[in-house]
């Protein structure tokens, strides 16, 4: 007797097994981040990554080649998040601003231990930092564009487009320096508050 396949189970079955794989390769992200904070991400090695991951060494390389590959995908995670936020924004410049900036902080504090990695491009090697160059120049570039047409708008006060664009970048980056889980104030209200405050410095 031929059995019959379901394509339609054998799809949904399939696209289980990748949501399980990402979402392992998540927990593997938050995990070598953690020894790269303790560690440094020059000394970190894959042995202590899959310890801190709760595998064996080969079992963490079934996910990744190697750290190489492990901070390409923090880069390439982080990175989509931010482009999608830019694509997503709706609304005048400031509003549009204020919710790229937002989602910029909780891509910094949501993955605390994954945005170490994430600001350490220069870490990978040069085949692999070239593609997210691109892509973060991009994502840069559709921030100035926002500051750009709030000014063309009127807005925003006249300034310099890529100079603003940079230092607010910077300071929604820093975040990943000082935050604290356990301090006074959450994520949320971190990133209600300081999206509110560099926008409302362009005014």
């Amino acid at each position: 007797m031929v059995q019959v396949l379901n394509v339609g189970s054998v799809r949904q079955s399939s696209a289980r097994v990748r949501e399980r794989n990402e979402a392992r390769r998540l927990d593997i992200l938050r995990a070598a981040a953690r020894v790269f904070r303790r560690r440094g991400i020059a000394a970190a090695g894959m042995r202590e990554i899959a310890e801190e991951a709760g595998l064996s060494p080969g079992n963490l390389y079934h996910y990744f080649s190697g750290k190489d590959e492990i901070l390409l995908f923090c880069q390439e995670n982080t990175l989509q998040r931010m482009l999608a936020a830019v694509q997503s924004a709706q609304g005048t410049a400031a509003d549009r601003l204020r919710s790229v900036l937002h989602a910029h902080v909780h891509c910094m504090l949501d993955e605390l231990e994954g945005a170490t990695a994430h600001l350490d491009v220069e870490s990978l090697p040069a085949k692999l930092r070239a593609p997210m160059i691109v892509k973060r120049d991009a994502y840069e570039r559709g921030v100035r564009a926002i500051v750009a047409a709030g000014v063309k708008s009127r807005e925003f006060a006249r300034c310099d487009a890529a100079l603003v664009t940079r230092a607010m970048l910077g300071a929604v980056n820093w975040t990943a320096r000082w935050y604290r889980p356990d301090g006074a104030l959450g994520a949320d209200e971190i990133a209600d508050a300081l999206s509110e405050y560099l926008v409302k410095g362009l005014a």
